[in-house]
């Protein structure tokens, strides 16, 4: 949007809402902007973006202000509730509506008929008709980027896309509403020579060698087969990018196969998402995954097999989740996990606006929370019990950004970039298998712990208050985080000693 603004004549300024309020307010006043857009995409922000939206308003910021993103989109009526400084919000995919928008704000003309607008007239929610997708994204200009940062030893990092859309409908995803509305695929992909043309002039202008694919579904399959991913691997080869940059997507497990994904290995993939969310055939089909968990595991041995590196989401608490369901995941887990190929990871399933389990639970009753906090209580309080103390316990390990989940997967990319662009034979390797081991250790950790944990909270017997079991546990669990995390880190010291000497070499 920032480009097609800069398009248009506009000098545009991208802010991180993360930023203090208060820096955020001196910005505004330094540059007295004609509108100012705000990006509201998971409803679990809202309150942030409102208590900004308020402060800046009274403040004495006079812009037009404006909303945009999934949230905003399909929830307008509940955002502009929520925030009534919000003069207008733009639904759906905004770049042509914001640049009309400010070109009418611009010249002083009324923008109220502008298609794919909603705002409030005279106490009353208007929703403007909508405007037809774009159908061909390389007519969008390339994004206008900020200082490209370092993702490791030097190596810039840039965001990119394949293309919009997914052609699957997961019951906890709202991405198949958001398109819904109109005609035609929900999905559409960009030429691959243009998205190459992307990463080569970010490469040679840029100095960027990591490209992260934030595609909900990259095109490794599409309506004529790889067609795609082979004509994109064949771009990377052709103009000698495929031994100097390094690319991630995101996919699902039964859409991998030895072939194409050696292929695209020899062109620089190194690390893969992937949407597992269930480790059992009955959990899958209730999310609507259209898979089975004998594919999903196929898919995981190949990526193991061609020595590439994962990462995944998986949603073990759902509302339905029993402590029979809680050990069939937990063993799927241990299986996928044990070996310390990647670290393991853990969701609860969230009732995001607009899915069907968000409508299914509220056909229940059992939505609690006002917008932005929605939540849901299990079905058997026991398993409420075990959810909030083993959160307890392993909050530093998984939600904090030097918990042994986060710095495991930067250790592991670390290894990923030295093993692509420097030569540290036989010490690399030797780090490697290392690191392989400790978060070995460190899953089978958790997974033990859950497993024996959900033993003392099915039984019932947490209910003693003078169980002292439950706070040795939490002690222990907290002791082994230090411990683990001490073993990473002087596994990357050791790898960072080993660059500095090549390089001084």
């Amino acid at each position: 949007m920032a480009a097609i603004l800069s398009e248009a004549g506009f000098e545009t300024d991208i802010i991180d809402v993360s930023n203090k309020k208060e820096e955020i307010l001196e910005k505004l006043n330094d540059l007295n902007p004609l509108i100012v857009g705000f990006s509201v995409i998971y409803q679990y922000h809202i309150a942030q973006f409102t208590k900004l939206i308020r402060f800046l308003r009274q403040s004495g910021i006079k812009s037009h202000f404006t909303a945009g993103g999934h949230y905003a989109s399909l929830k307008y009526e509940e955002l502009l509730n929520l925030a009534p400084s919000l003069d207008s919000v733009v639904r759906f995919e905004g770049e042509y509506t914001l640049r009309e928008l400010t070109i009418c704000l611009s010249n002083g003309n009324d923008w109220k008929n502008i298609e794919s607008l909603a705002y409030v007239n005279q106490g009353k929610i208007i929703a403007n008709p909508l405007r037809p997708l774009e159908k061909d994204l390389d007519r969008f200009p390339l994004p206008i980027r900020r200082i490209l940062p370092e993702y490791a030893f030097g190596k810039k990092f840039a965001t990119m896309l394949g293309g919009r859309g997914c052609v699957h409908n997961c019951s906890f995803c709202n991405l198949n509403e958001f398109y819904r509305p109109f005609p035609g695929s929900v999905k559409r992909t960009r030429k691959p020579e243009m998205v190459v043309n992307e990463m080569e002039y970010l490469f040679r202008e840029k100095g960027c060698s990591v490209f992260l694919f934030q595609d909900d579904d990259f095109p490794v399959k599409s309506s004529n087969g790889s067609g795609w991913i082979d004509k994109f691997c064949s771009e990377l080869k052709s103009r000698g990018l495929s031994d100097k940059i390094m690319w991630k997507i995101n996919c699902r497990p039964d859409e991998i196969e030895e072939k194409s994904f050696a292929m695209m290995k020899n062109n620089g993939l190194f690390l893969v998402f992937i949407g597992i969310e269930d480790g059992t055939d009955a959990g899958l089909k209730k999310l609507n995954k259209n898979m089975t968990a004998e594919r999903c595991q196929t898919g995981i041995n190949t990526l193991k097999k061609l020595e590439i590196d994962f990462d995944f989401g998986f949603m073990l608490f759902q509302p339905d989740t029993n402590f029979r369901s809680l050990n069939e995941n937990l063993n799927f887990l241990q299986e996928l996990c044990g070996d310390g190929f990647s670290p393991v990871s853990y969701l609860k399933m969230m009732p995001y606006y607009a899915t069907r389990i968000e409508k299914e639970l509220l056909a229940e009753g059992r939505i609690k929370g006002p917008p932005g906090f929605r939540d849901y209580d299990f079905i058997d309080d026991s398993m409420n019990h075990y959810f909030d103390f083993i959160t307890s316990c392993f909050i530093e390990w998984f939600r904090q950004t030097d918990g042994v989940a986060n710095i495991s997967k930067w250790a592991r990319n670390y290894i990923a970039v030295c093993s692509h662009y420097f030569k540290l034979t036989p010490a690399l390797p030797i780090l490697s298998v290392e690191l392989n081991k400790i978060i070995s250790e460190s899953n089978l950790f958790f997974i033990d712990s859950m497993k024996t944990l959900a033993v003392i909270f099915e039984s019932g017997k947490y209910k003693n208050e003078k169980l002292k079991e439950l706070k040795s546990y939490k002690r222990n669990i907290k002791l082994k985080h230090e411990n683990i995390k001490k073993q990473i880190n002087r596994n990357m010291s050791n790898l960072l000693v080993l660059v500095e000497l090549q390089q001084h070499l």
